[in-house]
C-alpha cells in the first residue's frame, strides 16, 4: 500500500469513515474512507495519457486537503487541486459515481480502479481492472454511450461488495463477474 495512502487510511477522518460501510452516500468509498481511495481526482486532469496501454499512476491526495462532494471525503495533493475541485466538482469527480465504466455499460455496479482511469471529452473514467480496461477501450464511444443511458436505472442500486476475479485479457465473457 502507499505510504500516503496508508496515512489516510490512518487519520481519524479515515477512520470514522471506513468504520461505515462502503457508502457514504452516492459516491463509492472503499475502505480507505476516501472517494476516489483518497487519490487526487483533479491530478487525473494534469496528465498526459495516449489512448492505448497504460495511464500513467494516479496521484496520492493527503489528508491535510480534503473536501466533501456527493457524501464522500476526496483527498488532493495540494491546497491548489482542492480549490479547483471546490470551484467545478462536477467537472472533476469520477463518471458513475466512481464505479467501473465498463461495468455500468454492462449494467452493474462494481467499484473503479483509481489506476485504470482515462480522460475522454473531459470526464475522468475508472475501470474495474486491466482486463476490463482492454474492453473498455475497444470501444469507448459505444461503452460511454450506453453506460449514460444504463446509468440513471442503477445509480440508486447499492455498489457490488464481491471481490472480482481477474479476467484473461482474451476473456469474452466478462458478465461472468
Amino acid at each position: 500500500m502507499n505510504k500516503t495512502i496508508a496515512m489516510l487510511v490512518a487519520g481519524g477522518l479515515a477512520s470514522v469513515l471506513a468504520s461505515s460501510a462502503a457508502w457514504a452516500g452516492p459516491q463509492y468509498v472503499d475502505d480507505s474512507g476516501y472517494a476516489v481511495s483518497g487519490y487526487d481526482v483533479v491530478a487525473y486532469f494534469d496528465m498526459n495519457t495516449s489512448p492505448i496501454g497504460e495511464p500513467p499512476a494516479a496521484v496520492p491526495g493527503s489528508t491535510e486537503f480534503t473536501a466533501e462532494h456527493n457524501g464522500a471525503v476526496f483527498a488532493f495533493s495540494s491546497a491548489a487541486n482542492r480549490e479547483r475541485f471546490l470551484n467545478e466538482p462536477a467537472r472533476y469527480a469520477p463518471q458513475f459515481d466512481g464505479h467501473c465504466a465498463f461495468g455500468v455499460a454492462k449494467g452493474g455496479k462494481v467499484p473503479g480502479d483509481p489506476n485504470l482511469w482515462r480522460i475522454v471529452d473531459g470526464k475522468l473514467y475508472l475501470n474495474l481492472q486491466k482486463s476490463v480496461a482492454e474492453m473498455w477501450l475497444a470501444d469507448i464511444p459505444g461503452n460511454v454511450a450506453t453506460a449514460e443511458t444504463n446509468w440513471p436505472n442503477i445509480e440508486a442500486a447499492p455498489a457490488s461488495d464481491r471481490q472480482v476475479p481477474e479476467l484473461p485479457a482474451n476473456d469474452p465473457a466478462p458478465e461472468r463477474r
